[in-house]
Order: structure tokens, then sequence, then C-alpha cells
């Protein structure tokens, strides 16, 4: 078999493979591992120092959270405007719905089946008496808000800026959705306007690339806090648990996310693949927001349509947070069977249906699962709220594969729902999956030097009255 080098290769054999080496240091995802590991070691051999490069990986994502709540509402605003019809994005956003109902659901129920057959915490015998209650109470304040009532009232934010001052997407969500839905009232009276917030929006994309080519020292700096901080026998005396939730959120995404993908139509391995940049760098960071930006543009360039991806998207990570669900359940059951209390189905039943609820809660908050946790341990009434005492040491830990696992379940959110509405150039997508995330990286380069900036028109007054 003839072996396929680019012209640019050099023709030297020994040459060429440290060509290839220089080459393959240059992904970003094999960055990412190399800082991970480099992080890891420097945190449990040096803790003191490891502990103060915390602001690396807290520099990192706050500088991608700068910007996700206004590309967030430009994607949503666009991509509502752009659809036009009122029925077409009432039947993407019912479609989109039901799949985040249905697939967050599955993984609630999926982690208290295992929570059940795999009784994590059993022999733990903790006693609430002893457990230091005040270790946990910044959480629960945190979470006191967080009633269905307070929930449904707070997705209205007071004024039009405070949830891009607070970081908060559901305000967001709903701002950018009136003002979508206002738009399209006027047709093509707004075009000029929509063609002001797409350039704007490439703007805010090109401050991605720039920000994400950081990403590695972001990671480093996060890993080695977590390590440094927490330590590796924190993670040995309640690992079961670790690696109890570990495995469940591997398989919930090989097994149950994968067969909707196979459905639809796509290889779960091959969208691994393409989106393993953002999945490591999401499982370092513990944040899945911080690569909500980058992951709308690859589905764009995959083949999904522009509207579709800005209102699936960014909703899922209100609606659609499988990873935190399958953490709640597991943690809840962990705490009942560490305190040695006995719940029956029926109040199991009602955890369920709680935590349909407060995991909506969770998404683009800062510890955002426990505190979600911490909102429904005091609902149930049965548990002691001071056994959430025992998860602090370890939720870091869990934090990287909920926060990999709601990403990685909202990219495929997007490409089942794309799928289900029409919406997605098979052809293309295929084409693009099978090359991998080189295809991209080109498709990127391609779209950067050879797409033509959109005129704007001039703005031309608009009669609200008669719109």
């Amino acid at each position: 078999m003839i072996e396929a080098v680019p012209l640019d290769a050099p023709k030297d054999p020994q040459d060429r493979q440290t060509w290839w080496g220089v080459r393959f240091l240059k992904k970003l995802y094999v960055q990412v591992i190399v800082a991970v590991v480099i992080g890891s070691l420097l945190g449990h051999f040096e803790p003191q120092i490891a502990q103060q490069l915390k602001p690396l990986g807290d520099v990192f994502i706050r500088a991608i959270k700068l910007i996700v709540t206004p590309i967030i509402f430009l994607t949503i605003v666009v991509g509502i405007a752009t659809m036009g019809d009122m029925r077409r994005i009432a039947s993407v956003g019912l479609k989109a719905l039901i799949y985040f109902e249905v697939a967050s659901t599955i993984a609630l129920i999926i982690g208290m089946i295992v929570g059940n057959v795999w009784p994590v915490g059993q022999g733990i015998n903790a006693d609430p008496a002893t457990l230091d209650s005040a270790a946990v109470s910044g959480y629960v304040t945190s979470a006191k808000s967080m009633t269905l009532v307070e929930f449904l009232v707070n997705i209205i934010p007071t004024t039009f800026v405070e949830p891009f001052v607070k970081g908060e997407i559901l305000p967001v969500l709903f701002v950018a959705v009136l003002f979508g839905l206002a738009l399209c009232k006027f047709g093509d009276k707004v075009k000029p306007l929509i063609g002001i917030l797409e350039q704007v929006s490439a703007g805010l994309f090109g401050m991605v690339g720039i920000i994400m080519r950081f990403a590695p020292i972001g990671a480093f700096g996060a890993m080695a806090f977590t390590i440094g901080k927490y330590g590796l026998g924190t993670l040995v005396n309640l690992g079961e648990l670790v690696l109890a939730v570990y495995i469940v959120s591997i398989l919930f995404v090989v097994i149950v996310l994968g067969g909707f993908l196979k459905i639809a139509g796509f290889s779960l391995w091959r969208v691994l693949s393409y989106f393993k940049d953002e999945i490591l760098v999401v499982f370092a960071a513990t944040s899945a927001e911080t690569m909500i930006p980058r992951s709308i543009q690859k589905l764009e360039r995959l083949g999904v349509k522009k509207d579709v991806v800005g209102l699936v998207m960014p909703t899922g990570f209100s609606f659609n947070m499988d990873g935190t669900a399958i953490y709640m359940t597991m943690a809840t059951l962990f705490i009942a069977h560490a305190t040695n209390i006995e719940l029956s189905l029926g109040q199991q039943l009602t955890i369920l249906f709680i935590m349909l609820f407060t995991s909506k809660g969770a998404a683009g908050v800062t510890g955002g699962g426990f505190i979600a946790l911490a909102a429904t341990i005091p609902t149930i009434g049965v548990l002691p709220v001071a056994g959430l005492t025992l998860l602090i040491g370890v939720d870091r830990f869990m934090a990287e594969i909920r926060a990999a696992t709601n990403l990685t379940s909202n990219i495929i959110a997007t490409l089942v729902v794309g799928r289900w509405v029409g919406a997605v150039d098979m052809e293309r997508a295929n084409d693009m999956l099978a090359r991998g995330p080189e295809a991209d990286a080109v498709a990127e380069r391609e779209q950067a030097e050879e797409r033509p900036a959109r005129p704007v028109e001039p703005l031309r007054p608009v009669n609200v009255a008669t719109a």
C-alpha cells in the first residue's frame, strides 16, 4: 500500500517522522491530555504549589463564559428570525423538549436503578448527628431559591441586561426567544438588522477561537488544583461512588445516546471523535457551558441547519442535563445507604418526580449539580441535609464526568432533533464525520478565508403598529 504524504511533508524519512510528531502535538486534544496528565502529577507530588495554579483554570473559564451568553442570545435570535415560519419554530421547539424530557427521564431512572442494584455507601454507617452540616450550609442556602415556583419565576429577568450580567442561561433563552419571535413579525424589513447580528456573532466566534488556544493551560491549572486540594486519598476513600457514576455515565452515552444516534443514522464513535477536543476540555475544566460556542460552530459546519442548532443546542443546557441527572439520583441513594435509611418505592418515585424539575436548575451555575442536589434533599424530607457532607470531598471528581456527559448529550440531542425535523445534510455530515476533526479544521479555515462578509443594508424605519 502506498502511503499518502502531503506535498509539504519533508522527503527525508527521519525529518518526516519529526514532522508528523510536531503535527500530532499541534492537535488540541493531545495538548489537553498532556496538560491534564502533567497537572495531575504536579497536584499529587506538589499539592501546595498546585493549589496556587487555580487561577489558570478560573481565568480560562471566565474568558469563555464572558461570551457564552451573548453568543447564545445571538444564535437563538438569528435562528428564529431566519426560520420565519412560526409553525416550524413551534415544531422544532416542541420536538426538542420531547427529546429532552425523554432523555433526562431515562438518565434519572437509570441512576435510580443502578443505585438500588449497586448499593454504594452501604457499610459506611454514618451518623447524621455527627456530620458537620455547616460545611454544606452555603450550598443549601444557594439552593433555597430553586423551588419549582422560584425556578419558573426566575426565568423572567427583571431587566434586559440582568441575565447577561449574571450569566444565567435560561433567562437569556427567554429574552432571545421573545426577541426572535418579535423580529419574525417584521419579515424582510429587519433583514439588515439580522445581517448586523450575524456579523457581531461572527466576531464573537472569532474570540472563541483565540481563547481556545489557551485551553491546555486552563486544563492544566484546573486539574492541578483539583488533585492538589482534594488529593488522591479522598478519591480512594469514596472511590466506589466515583467509579459508579463514571461507569453509569459512560454506559448511558454508549447505549442510550448511542442508540438514539443509530436511529438517526449517525455513528456514535465518529461523533465522539469529531467532538473529542470539546469533550476533553470540558472534562478538565468541569464546565460544559464553556464549549457551547465552539460546539455550535462545529455542528453548523457538520451540516445541521443554523436555525435548528441555534434553537436546540443552547436550550438543551437548561432542559437536558443528563450527566447531572445521573449524578443526582445516584448521590441521593448513596446518602440513604450511607446513613442506613431505607427509601420505599413511593419515596423513590417522589424523588424522581422532584428531580425532573430541580435538575433543570443546574445550568450555568458553578457546582450546579451539587446545588441542585442540595435543593432536592430538604424537599424529600427523609434524608438528612448533613449527609451532603459525605460528598463534598469527591464532588469535584464527579463534576468532570457530569460536565462531559452534559455536553455530549446536548451535541447528540442537536443531531437527533435536527435529523427528526429534516434539518441535517446527511451526505455532508457523514462525509465530515468519516474524515474526522481534520475535515472540520479544513472547513473552518475555508470558512474564515473564503466567506465574504455579508453586506449590511441600511436600516429602514419599521412601523410597529402595522407589522
